[in-house]
Formats: structure tokens, sequence, C-alpha cells
């Protein structure tokens, strides 16, 4: 009998030890320590004082200027002559010498996302790379996103629910790529809280398991744990949202990045590794050997167009050439194939920029079902907020504009979850804008099957690879995908890059990482990253004198390139700030990222300094408007741009603004206006749509109750002689 009771005893200690065990084991998972990305100290320490007092500063690997980039492409094009040339004489001597040690490997068209990873992918596995972009760098798609690094709440519901193991894919595919984002550009991207408001009890549990499975699949590349949230508790984390249907709410954690600052640095980090990017060079054609197989394209300056010169039109030879135009895929591949059936379904994702006192600074939400099941977006971004995004078909446009339509159910959709007295006006947008997704159909499908939401990757008959879908999280998986593809394809060998470049600029760093001719892009960290450090904005305020907010904008942007750019700033002739003369005095942006957008960047023209270099018309287009002026003359100082070409940067720029959300009554606004202050005058008819402020002469009873020009100071009956 007491030997029963004993095992019984026993048993249930037992139970009891393992229950513990599986308990603690479950808390540890959920609260064991993470290693958040960007919170790590720099790789390499920031440039201090040596001996004799002198700073010296970080001593920066040099980029080659566009115009030596042009250069290698038309040597390219003559070594392909010159090259066929020594080979028949050789061949008549009996020797051999073939010609493809003077082409590029391969040849990207596109500047996007995709197309500048896979420059950097192939140039770290020892090809010869180049790569074209008819406008400018993240000039389409890839500036205009929702600005998240996420794995897609939304595509792994849909996975569950549709049991569809492609959406599954997609999102475990996401959250990897998710942290080596995060990892490889700590400067540019950063983890984002993200509320999901739940309205009933019963959805409770349901967001609950959903943002846990969410969580499951990042594995080891998780950021930070889900974690529920009372009423009470998501009211003081988010005050704006509406008391009256709200029960609590659930946060999870994902990426927010700042895209096209992201894309100029992979263009950069190619660049530096050896690949040749230029851009506002316009592919014209295809060209094709005696066997009918690709292996070049023609191509043509479109700066010197601008310039009022002849652009002479040369041949890019290469080996195998990759198609990475977005939106435009299409184009091309029709110069390959006219006939071909076209697999991009174009869909306008259409943006709003809201005042930052609409959400706050450090916590995002999504409405994973509106009143039409779409999923929209809340999100704090660049000091403002950022609401989106819709899903509708749409034309095919170098710059779309937002339409009325779209921009009105955004504002609806986000008063619902605002408190009532908050009045989401129309004047308080911003800006707006659309971008257009890429999404393609599988030409190996009927058109019945749908559309795939992944990327794909195809290859013509004549030897055109093409790649297209996607989204910016797996930009990098995209790109490698593509060079394994272009490697088997065009038959070419990756070799070791036994002598990378000193990217960091400091002599004696070399990442512990060997470049052995396999891809590496998850550990290449890009042009900014290795001095970044989240205090590194206090060293550039003690050196420069710069404005806080500033330095923080600037190491958040450029990393540790901020000390360039901050030595590129001009005096400010005050006792503080020392440098940085701001072009608006909303925001953080300064002279000296004009100069190093032109000097390092590539920056050709005012739209690329003043929505992809800065992100200023992205946030304010009334404020872009007021600041081109500043940007088109530090741009002619140094690019030494005549009075016409001025002329064209002004009419470009606000052309390019009205698809911005700039209201149409500011369009025929001349340079003298602006900088006389006249943007701020409204028509009656806009002042209820756009105005930003009430009107100065229209006093409302509330401000007083004097009538307007009458002073209580002065008269007989005035409050202060009685």
């Amino acid at each position: 009998m007491a030997a029963r009771t004993s095992r019984r005893i026993l048993r249930y200690l037992g139970y009891a030890t393992g229950a513990g065990a599986v308990g603690a084991g479950g808390l540890y998972f959920v609260y064991r320590p993470h290693d958040v990305p960007g919170l790590d100290a720099a790789s390499v320490p920031p440039p201090t004082y040596g001996e004799g007092g002198i700073f010296r500063p970080p001593n920066f690997p040099r980029v080659k200027t566009r115009a030596e980039q042009i250069a290698d492409l038309k040597a390219n094009a003559g070594a392909g002559f010159t090259a066929a040339k020594n080979k028949f004489a050789n061949a008549v001597r009996g020797q051999e010498q073939p010609s493809a040690q003077d082409e590029y490997d391969l040849l990207i068209i596109g500047g996007g996302a995709t197309g500048t990873g896979i420059a950097l992918d192939a140039a770290s596995r020892g090809l010869k790379v180049a790569l074209v972009e008819r406008d400018d760098f993240a000039s389409g798609t890839s500036s205009k996103s929702t600005k998240l690094v996420h794995g897609g709440v939304r595509y792994l519901e849909k996975a569950v629910w549709q049991l569809d193991y492609n959406q599954y894919k997609l999102v475990k595919e996401a959250l990897r790529e998710r942290r080596y984002f995060l990892d490889t550009a700590p400067h540019l991207s950063s983890w984002l809280p993200i509320m999901i408001p739940v309205e009933k009890w019963w959805q409770a549990p349901y967001f609950w398991a959903g943002t846990k499975f969410y969580d499951f699949l990042a594995g080891s590349e998780n950021i930070e744990t889900s974690y529920f949230m009372t009423k009470s508790r998501a009211l003081d984390a988010f005050p704006m949202l509406r008391k009256d249907n709200l029960w609590g709410a659930l946060v999870y954690y994902d990426g927010a990045h700042n895209d096209s600052r992201m894309n100029i640095s992979l263009a950069m980090t190619g660049a530096l590794y050896g690949a040749t990017m230029v851009n506002y060079m316009e592919v014209t054609g295809l060209e094709k050997d005696s066997n009918g197989k690709l292996c070049g394209a023609k191509v043509k300056d479109l700066v010197a167009e601008k310039d009022g010169k002849n652009a002479d039109e040369f041949t890019i030879k290469a080996k195998g050439i990759i198609n990475a135009t977005g939106p435009f895929t299409d184009a091309i591949r029709k110069m390959d194939e006219p006939n071909v059936a076209e697999i991009v379904a174009p869909s306008s994702g259409v943006h709003v920029i809201l005042p930052g006192y609409y959400s706050p600074s450090d916590m995002g939400l999504i409405d994973p079902h509106t009143s039409d099941g779409r999923v929209i977006f809340f999100l704090p971004w660049q000091g403002n907020t950022i609401a989106g995004t819709t899903d509708a078909p749409c034309d095919i446009k170098q710059n779309p504009i937002a339409g009325e339509e779209e921009i009105d159910w955004i504002l609806k959709e986000v008063s619902n979850y605002l408190q009532p007295e908050i009045n989401v006006r129309r004047g308080d947008v911003l800006a707006a804008w659309s971008g257009i997704r890429p999404l393609v159909r599988d030409p190996k499908r009927a058109k019945s099957e749908g559309l795939v939401r992944n990327h794909l990757v195809t290859t013509s008959d004549a030897g055109l690879i093409t790649i297209s879908g996607g989204k910016w999280t797996t930009y990098r998986q995209m790109a490698e995908e593509a060079v394994d593809e272009a490697l088997t394809q065009f038959k070419l060998k990756a070799s070791p890059v036994p002598n990378p470049p000193l990217v960091s600029g400091v002599e004696g760093f070399h990442e512990d990482m060997e470049l052995d001719g396999s891809c590496k892009t998850h550990a290449i960290k890009l042009v900014g990253a290795h001095g970044f450090s989240k205090t590194l904005f206090i060293n550039l305020i003690q050196h420069y004198g710069i404005d806080t907010e500033v330095a923080k904008h600037l190491t958040e942007s450029y990393g540790d390139r901020a000390w360039t750019v901050a030595a590129l700033c001009a005096p400010t002739e005050a006792r503080f700030p020392v440098r940085g003369i701001r072009i608006s005095e909303l925001y953080p942006f300064v002279d000296g990222e004009v100069r190093y957008a032109v000097r390092h960047e590539y920056a050709q023209t005012a739209i690329d300094v003043v929505s992809r270099r800065t992100r200023l018309a992205f946030l304010n287009a009334q404020a872009a408007l007021e600041a081109l002026p500043q940007i088109i003359d530090l741009m002619a100082e140094e690019l030494n741009w005549s009075k016409s070409r001025k002329a064209i940067e002004w009419t470009n720029g606000v052309q390019f603004l009205g698809s911005m959300g700039l209201p149409k009554g500011k369009l025929d606004l001349t340079r003298e206006d602006v900088e006389a202050g006249r943007v701020g005058k409204y028509a009656d008819e806009e002042y209820g749509y756009y105005a930003r402020h009430d009107k100065p002469d229209e006093t409302l009873e509330s401000d007083s109750k004097f009538a307007s020009g009458q002073n209580p100071m002065i008269g007989r009956q005035s409050p202060s002689n009685n």
C-alpha cells in the first residue's frame, strides 16, 4: 500500500516536473534575449583625434564617377570590335585569342532593387558586370513601396486557410530575408512594432495564434516576440485609436526601411565591387549573333540629350543579359521576341503621407480586414505617417498619379480606426503617390490559374533571362536565383575575389567573410553600414556642430558616410548649428546632401535629389516645391548647368511633383513665384480641399472678440486705460 502511494506521488512529481520544464522552455523561447539588428556597436570605431590633435576622418574608397563608368561601357563597345579584328588576324596566323575576355559576363537592364541586387551579387562572385537604367536608380516601384521589410502576415493567413504551400513558402523565405536585410543595412532599416486592433474578444485568440505562428516561422531570425495588449495599454501606446469598438490589441514585429536610399546603397556597393553602374542609359535595342542568341544591347545616354547634345548610340557586348525592369518587363521581352505574350499584370498601390501626429513615432498599425477586404497599413515614417495601400489594375506609366478615389478610400479607412473627434481631412495629405506592382503570370500556365505572388525567373529561346514579380524584402533571394540561372544558361564561371574593396574605409579591418565565388550577399554589408551605430550622431554633432535632428537623419540615411556628407555642408555663420543649411525648414535635409548626391551617388537631375537621394517629395510635395530652386542652384554649381538646363530642371521637377500629390493649382507656379513665397496662396476653390492652414486674412470667431484690424490697446475705452 505504501509502495503504491509512493509510486503515485513520484508519478505526480514527474508530471509536475515535466510540465514545469515545458513551461520554462516555453517562457525562455518567448522571452529569451534577442540579437536585435542595429543595437550592436559599430563594426569599426568612429574616427578620433590622433597625435597632435589632428582629426583623421575615415578614408572611404573612391567610387568611379558616372563619366568614368560610361567610358568603361564605351571601351567595352570598342574592345568588342578590336577583339574581333584581332581574333581574325590571329586566326590567320594560326593563333587563338578569344574576344570573350573583353566583353561583359552579364548586362543587367533595370536599376531597381532587383537589378542592383543582381549586380552586387554577380560582381561579388567575380563576374564582369554592367548595369544600365533608363531613368534613375529606384525611379520606379522600388521607391514607392510601403517601406516595410516583412514576411507578410496576410500571406500567412491565406496559406493556412487556403492550404497554399506557395504562400507558406513565400512567408518563410521573406522572414529569412528580413533578417539579412536588417543585418546588412542597419542604418537604413530597423524593426517596428505593428499593432492589430482587436474589436471582439473572440478575435484575440485568433490573432494571437497567427502572430505566434509568424514568430515560430521566423525561428532564430525572429526580431522580437509578439504580445497581447489590453485596451488601456493599447490606448496608451496608440492614443489616437477609437475607444468604443476596441477590446485589445496584438502587437507583432516587422522591419521598416528607407527604400530608395537602400536602392542607391546597393548600386554604390555594386560599383565598389567593380560593377559598371550607369543611370539614364536607355536600351534602344538588343543585339543577336549569327545563331540568334543575344550578345549585347544598343544604349543611349539620356543626360547628354538633357544638355542639348547629340547622344551617340553604342553597343555593349555581353555573354548574357538579364531583364530586371519591373513593370516594364514586357517592353524588354518584346525587343527580344516582338510577339511574345505579356506576363506582367500591373497593379496600382497608392500611399498617402499624413502629418506625424496621426500616429505614434514608434508604433504602426495594420487593418487586416477593411471594408472591401483589402489590407491597409498605418505606419510612422521619417517623422510623418504613411497610410496605404490600394491594389487595383492600372496602366503602366513612368510616373503614375494617385487617383482621388483611391486617396479618399484610404482616408475613409483610416478614419474608421481613429477617434471621432480627429477629423481626417483631405487637406492633411502632404504627399500621395502611386507605385506599380509588377504582378506576373507564369507563361507556362493557363491564364485562368491566376497570378504568381512570388517572383518568377524565365529564359527565352534567345537567352534573355527575365526576373519579375516579388517584393522588396526578397530582392536578395531574387538576385541570387537570377545569377545562379545566368551561370547555368550562359556557361559562366564564378571566381573568388581575392582583394575585396575596403568598403569600411578603415585600413586593417576585414570582414569575417571569404568571397570564394559563391553567393555571399547575405553577409555583405552595404555602403554606410560598417561604421554605423545608434550613437554615431553624437560624434557627428561634437565634431561638425550639426543640429541634433540633422545629425540623426544623416547617420540613419548614410550610415558612416554621414562624415562625408557633414564635411560637404556649408557653414551657417551662426553660433549653432555650425554647419548644415536646411533645404526645407520643416525637414532635416541639408545642403551637403545635394553635393554628396552629385559627387558620390550619380544624381543627375533635381528630381533625383528631391525624391530619391533625400525623401522630401515623398514627405511633403509643397515643401519639395519650395526647396526646388535651392536644389537646382546647388546642382548647377556641381554640374555646370546652363540657364536652359536649369529651366528644364524646374519644368521637369514641378511636373514630377504633380505625380507626388502637389495640388493642380501649384503646377503653373514659376520659379519666381516660389522664391517670392507665393506657394501658400490658395485659389478659393482649392482652399477647403488642399489648405494646410487657415488663410491669414480670415479670422475665426473663436480667435478674437475684436474686429479685424482693431487694436485693443489703443483708444479711450481700451481696458489698459481704465
